[in-house]
Formats: structure tokens, sequence, C-alpha cells
């Protein structure tokens, strides 16, 4: 019989150019950019903050040398006389001059002076307790507001500008002034101001900068490098992952489209079976009942001859049904009892399992609900798994078919304990011309044919092996008569 076949619709093909490729690459390359950036901004503001922290501690350095400076002209200082105001004694400090001074005491502080400067990185300068501006280790008067100041103020250090610092005769580079100040007694209140250049912390402090560039630079490169490698690989493997579901998708299409038809084969196959089938069925109808007006009162022939009328009759209702479907018709469904349904399919198998000495039972709940289905149709589905599991089963096997309910479904099940059936042949088991029998003992059209019957009443077929046993289950659902109603 020919049944309508859904056909999934062919899903669309998913290319490397997709709407979801197209988001989601640019976004994982501007995170890996932000990230590089990130990791780059950290590492630049840890590196100033280390350089000012190194800054700060040369500037230490400049305020140690300067109090130790200071502590130096105090006591020399306050050994001396009331010095007079013309700036001879600060002369004597940091320039041999006519001794106002000792002229040993005079030589010690300007030979300490001398000592602490060097060409181009330090400078030593004085404030005198007399005068405006700072007084240089030649002797030289120098007007520099922003060190006047930090004195003023009581500043230990102070960070000069590249133009301050070319004003005192350093490179023009950052420079850092240690600033102290002492009270020399008769000798008044003095201060002391040590500049040195930064430049060589300045220039290590550049090449650092360059080192994070080029440290950043070839990290951002091998995070790029390897990050493109493994988009690269992430989209060949999308590629092949749609590859694989393109090419699945087309096997189930076509094994769809083969079981169509292989269903449209038996379709027609059942359709001229039936067909001819028809043709002699009439005959032998015929015959049967020109033998029932010559029988008389031999009761034994009669029987006989109508056991061949009512199996024709049932030969024939089987075929119009088959016909029926074929031509798509829905079923002329009935209320039948499931019970009723087993018994009548257990009485025409009987003789077959007789015969091949395996028992069988039937096991049937009470108070079953009705189904809703054609009864003869019906009939030979229970028959058609009746014999198979017959002919799985050797002699002393058995056999049972038992009907229970489950919420608003009644099933059928028959069990056996023949051969069994593997999970490969379980699946394929329903395909039209698929069978596990010997060849020439079957055509593998019956359970296909009554699985179609089965899906035609609205109900499911399936074959199992059963779990931890030898045989088979196949189990046969159908809607009652109230499902139907309400559905």
């Amino acid at each position: 019989m020919d049944a309508p076949i859904a056909v999934l619709p062919r899903a669309p093909e998913r290319t490397s150019e997709s709407p979801e490729r197209v988001v989601k690459t640019p976004s994982l390359l501007l995170w890996m950019v932000l990230a590089i950036l990130g990791v780059a901004a950290f590492a630049y503001w840890d590196e100033q903050r280390e350089f000012a922290a190194a800054l700060k501690d040369f500037a230490g350095e400049q305020t140690a040398l300067a109090d130790a400076i200071a502590t130096t002209f105090r006591n020399q200082l306050g050994e001396e006389a009331a010095p007079p105001s013309d700036g001879s004694v600060a002369g004597a400090i940091l320039q041999p001059a006519p001794p106002l001074i000792s002229g040993s005491k005079s030589r010690q502080l300007s030979l300490a002076a001398r000592a602490v400067e060097r060409p181009n990185l330090v400078r030593l300068l004085v404030q005198a307790p007399f005068g405006p501006g700072l007084m240089t280790a030649d002797g030289k008067n120098l007007s520099m507001p922003v060190l006047e100041n930090g004195l003023a103020n009581g500043a230990t250090w102070l960070r000069l500008t590249r133009a301050e610092a070319a004003g005192l005769g350093l490179p023009a580079r950052t420079a850092m002034a240690g600033l102290a100040r002492v009270d020399a007694g008769p000798a008044g209140h003095w201060g002391v101001v040590v500049v040195a250049s930064a430049q060589r912390e300045r220039d290590r402090e550049l090449l650092a900068e360059w080192r994070l560039v080029l440290s950043v630079f070839v990290a951002s490169g091998l995070v790029l490098v390897f990050g493109g490698v493994a988009l690269r690989n992430q989209r060949k493997q999308l590629l092949l992952s749609q590859e694989l579901a393109i090419a699945s998708i087309q096997s189930a299409r076509d094994e769809r489209l083969v079981r169509a038809d292989k269903l449209a084969t038996m379709g027609a196959l059942a359709t001229g079976i039936a067909h001819e089938v028809s043709t002699p069925l009439a005959v032998i109808v015929g015959r049967a009942e020109q033998l029932t007006a010559k029988l008389g009162g031999d009761e034994r022939a009669k029987r006989a001859v109508d056991a061949i009328l009512e199996q024709a009759e049932r030969i024939s209702s089987i075929v119009r049904g088959f016909l029926a479907l074929a031509r798509g018709d829905a079923p002329r469904m009935e209320h039948v009892d499931p019970g009723r349904l087993a018994e009548v399919s257990v009485n025409w198998v009987e003789h077959r399992f007789a015969k091949a000495g395996v028992q069988l039972t039937l096991d049937v709940a009470p108070n079953l609900p009705h189904v809703a289905c054609e009864p003869r149709l019906m009939e030979q589905v229970l028959v058609n798994l009746l014999l198979n599991a017959c002919d799985a089963c050797e002699p002393g096997g058995h056999v049972e078919l038992r009907a229970t309910a489950e919420e608003e479904r009644v099933a059928f099940v028959v069990t056996d304990d023949g051969s069994g059936i593997s999970a490969d042949a379980a699946q394929r088991i329903m395909d039209p011309f698929f069978t596990t029998k010997a060849h020439g003992l079957g055509s593998g059209l019956g359970l296909a044919i009554a699985n179609e019957l089965v899906k035609h009443h609205r109900g499911t077929l399936s074959v199992l092996a059963r779990q931890g046993q030898r045989g088979t289950r196949a189990r046969v659902e159908l809607p009652t008569s109230t499902e139907l109603q309400n559905g």
C-alpha cells in the first residue's frame, strides 16, 4: 500500500560568509586587540611608576648629600666669630679667599665643596644668610626662584625642568635637587642645594620603554599569529562540521527517498496482488456456493464449505482494506474490544504454533478500553507479529501475546524467546524488502505493511531485542476510542 511520506526540508547550507562568522570573527579579534592594549597599558603604567620611584630615590640621595654638607658647614662655621655681611665667609667656604676664617678650615671647606661637583652632572649651591640668590662654587651669584622658594618653604627635594637644569650648566634633561638648611649660630642660617642631572636614569628609563614597546610588539605578534592560526583551525572545523551536517541531511534525505520508493513499490505491488487475487478469489467463492447447494444433509461437508467461504470473505476484506489504504482512503474505524481482537488473532494462528511445537499464551488485562480501528487490518498486524515470533522460536519455545492499558492507549506486546534480533537489524526491520529470514523464507514485506497499517490507525509499532534475555519484543500501541474522540 502507498502511504504519504513526510520528507524533511533541506536545511540551508551555512557557508563561511554566514552572519555568525561575520559577527564572531571580528568580535574575537577586537577582544584580542583590547587584551593586548590592556596589557601594554598596565605594563607602561608599572614602568612609569617604577621610574618615578627611582627618581624619588635619586632625589633622596641628593638630599642626604646636601644634609651632610650642611652638617659640615654648621661644624666649621660654628667655630668662627660672627662673620661680616659681605659674603667673604661664603667665599671662604666655597673658594679659598682672604681668610676671615682660619686658612686651614677655609681650605677644607673649599675642597669639600669642590669634591661634590661633577662636570655636567652635579652642581653645589649655597644660600648665605645675607643677600639674595645662590652662590656657586666659583663664587658667582645665581638667581633661581624655584630653589630659593623651596628652601624658604622647607622642601627636601625638587624636580627641575630641562630649562632649569640648563640654566645651572647641566644637560637640558630632568634634574633632581636635594635641599638642606643649617643654623650656624652666630654665622646665621644657611641653605645648601645639591643639583644632580637625572640624565642617566632618564636614559635607562627610555631604554626600558623601548624594551617594553618591543616586548609588547613581539607578544602582540605572537598573540595575533597564534590567534589567527586558532581562528583558521576553528574555521576549518566549522566548515568540516557544516559539510558533515549537510552530508548527514543529504544521507537522511536519500534514505527517505529510497524508503518512499520502496513504499511506492510495495503499494503498487500490493495493489497488483490484490487485483490479481480478487479474480481467483471470486472463482473460489462461486464454486463454494455451488457446492453448498449440492451438499444436502452432509453437515461435515457443509462446515468445510462454510469455512472456505468465511476465509474467502476474510481475504476479500483484507484485499479491500489494502486497496483503500493504497488509494489513501481513511480506514473504516470501529470501536473494538482489544481482548476480542487479541483472541481472534490467536485463533487464526493456533494451528501454525501447534505444528511448529511452540507454546502460545494470551494474557489480556481486564476492563480494557475499546480501540478505534478496522478489525480485519489490525488482526492482520497481530497475526503477522505472532507468525514472525513463531518462526523465530525452536520447538519447545514460548510466545506470549499480552494486551494492557497505559494511560489513554492500549498496548499489544508479542514476546518470544527465539533467536532474537541485532541492534542494526532492529533499526532496519521496518524497511520494505528487508528480512532476517533465510533466502526464500521471507519477503521483507510483512513488518513493513504492518507498520504502515499501524501508522494509518495513528498508532506505533516497535521491534526490539529483549533486555538481558533471549528473544524479541514487538509492541503495538493504539489510541483508545476516547483519545480519538478528544483529539
